[in-house]
């Protein structure tokens, strides 16, 4: 099961990456573009899935595609949330408890990779091994 500290550990190593806390939790940005943030059981999210983010934790991350999400919803239904808002998409909500630490650093990286610029993505590129 991975936690924040590891999506922290994640998150620091990107470039350009900063957390930051907000009214809902906690939130990661590349050059001020959202990428992964905590979930919170706002008015707006569907009663369904607010009862399950107000129960355990819950990180939202950008994705490249909305057939991206309906693939991990697919997937593993009981980690992928349905629709949580309208707001951000695309998007993909999941349940902390369900993501081991390396599918929680590659959703991560892919969702920094839909934000981050491209001069970023290269530097990424050229330091990571192949």
């Amino acid at each position: 099961m991975a936690t924040l500290d590891d999506l922290r550990r994640t998150a620091d190593v990107l470039p350009g990456s900063e957390e930051r806390a907000t009214t809902g939790g906690a939130a990661w940005f590349v050059r001020g573009k959202l990428y992964a943030w905590e979930c919170h059981p706002w008015p707006s999210v569907p009663d369904d899935m607010r009862a399950i983010i107000a129960t355990e934790l819950v990180v939202g991350v950008k994705i490249a595609d909305p057939i991206d999400a309906l693939a991990l919803r697919e997937m593993a239904p009981d980690v992928f949330l349905g629709t949580t808002t309208r707001w951000g998409e695309p998007k993909i909500a999941f349940r902390m408890a369900g993501i081991d630490v390396d599918h929680l650093a590659e959703l991560l990286t892919e969702a920094w990779r839909v934000q981050a610029p491209r001069y970023l993505r290269r530097e990424w590129d050229a330091a990571s091994p192949s």
